[in-house]
């Protein structure tokens, strides 16, 4: 079926294309509390060992393990209590023959201890019960060399690198580089995306219902799903079709890292859209073996200073355009941010219901998955027009029925894109 449509690009060519333009962005020094989801741009080594020093892993004693070889519950080995330690606190004291030193949790280990032995290995709380002084303790049991102890540098040593250059920092990466006395870090900047919905047909949300026009959702729905993947979005708002306001509103956005537009690319499109983007620089008019999304339009805008801004322009239909964000701008912006351009997970699920492909276009349907039993299973989420706004908003994945399968029916496998992961999937 694909060679009926000899003059379409596939998502895979026209992906490529459009991805060869894009790169890791400058540099940044950013707090590490606002570099959430970024990239380093180099390797952050540690500067001392973590732990720092060896510390106990328990609440309990620091001992030396040869003085409990031959302790049991009815035999206790009875040791002198010479002092305390608390986390935060430096050991004064040494353990000697016969002695002990009570430690809490994190508590660096005292100078002659060989193991930690814990509060319930003991009989501190019958010594308590009867009112006995806690001068002594009685150990119940053995302990080896090294028991309940956390070696010096056990999670990274001083000068080992803790985190590589390209890691994307999540919140476990700043609790590693705070737990450093990193404050700060060098990042991989955050794409400025600027985002325009053209035609004379919209308006904004918030303003009066008209009768003849319909409001715009593509921009708001971009905007968000800018801010989601690591971009900072900045709306435009609606050009009208007449040439000075799309220039005008063009010109607003050239200072960006990259320019999305919704409406005007498709083929039987008004031009004067297409008009002014080719007045601002090389904007090629793609069209691509997919539905939905068959429009596109990719190419460099004449930016100040000589800077190529690269543009993507987006269908105006707005399922068309949340799709094509997820198979071309999502890569795009991540590649921006020093990531690798991959899709989403994908599961193989079995579909609930049919999925028809009129004209040999690779498909698209938005889906509804659940695991059952330990297979998951994805049901189209209703009319899979265009249009319809809330077949995305009820959807967590899209199903690909490809180019040459007339029909996938219900009961057969299908590759799904997972837009979300959550426990959902898992009920």
């Amino acid at each position: 079926m694909t060679a009926h449509h000899p003059d379409m690009l596939s998502v895979e060519e026209a992906r490529a294309r459009l991805l060869a333009h894009f790169l890791a962005l400058e540099v940044e020094s950013r707090p590490i509390l606002e570099a959430l989801g970024q990239t380093l741009a180099e390797h952050v080594r540690a500067p001392f060992d973590v732990p720092m020093w060896p510390n106990s892993a328990m609440d309990g004693y620091a001992i030396r393990h040869d003085d409990v070889r031959d302790a049991t519950p009815a035999t206790p080995r009875v040791l002198r209590v010479v002092g305390q330690v608390a986390a935060g606190q430096e050991a004064r004291q040494r353990v000697v023959p016969g002695a002990a030193i009570r430690i809490m949790t994190g508590a660096p280990i005292p100078t002659g201890a060989t193991a930690v032995v814990p509060f319930e290995e003991t009989d501190e709380v019958a010594r308590r019960a009867g009112g006995d002084s806690l001068d002594a303790i009685g150990v119940l049991r053995p302990v080896v060399a090294g028991a309940n102890i956390r070696p010096a540098g056990e999670d990274v040593h001083a000068g080992d690198v803790a985190l590589p250059r390209g890691q994307a920092l999540r919140p476990w990466e700043i609790g590693v580089l705070a737990s450093l006395g990193v404050a700060s870090v060098k990042v991989v900047r955050r794409p400025v995306v600027a985002i325009l919905a053209t035609g004379d047909e919209l308006q904004s949300p918030g303003e009066p219902r008209s009768s003849a026009r319909i409001y715009d959702s593509n921009s708001y729905t971009l905007t968000a799903a800018v801010a989601r993947d690591g971009g900072i979005p900045r709306r435009l708002g609606i050009a009208r079709d007449n040439m000075q306001e799309l220039h005008r509103k063009l010109g607003e956005g050239l200072d960006s890292d990259l320019f999305l537009t919704s409406a005007g690319v498709s083929r039987g499109d008004y031009d004067m859209v297409k008009e002014a983007l080719r007045q601002r620089g090389e904007v090629g008019f793609w069209t691509v073996r997919m539905r939905p999304a068959k429009p596109l339009a990719f190419g460099l805008l004449d930016g100040p200073n000589g800077r190529k801004v690269p543009h993507i322009g987006l269908p105006g239909n707005p399922v068309s355009t949340m799709v094509a964000y997820e198979q071309f701008v999502r890569p795009a912006i991540r590649l921006m941010l020093g990531k690798a351009p991959l899709g989403r997970p994908k599961v193989r699920a079995v579909l609930e219901g049919p999925i028809r492909n009129l004209d040999g276009r690779r498909v698209y349907a938005r889906v509804r998955v659940v695991r059952r039993d330990g297979v998951y299973y994805a049901a189209p989420t209703g009319p899979q027009g265009s249009h319809i706004v809330t077949s995305m908003a009820k959807a967590n994945g899209i199903a690909i029925c490809p180019e040459e399968l007339p029909v996938l029916e219900a009961g057969q496998e299908v590759d799904v894109e997972m837009l979300d992961w959550n426990e959902e999937v898992e009920l």
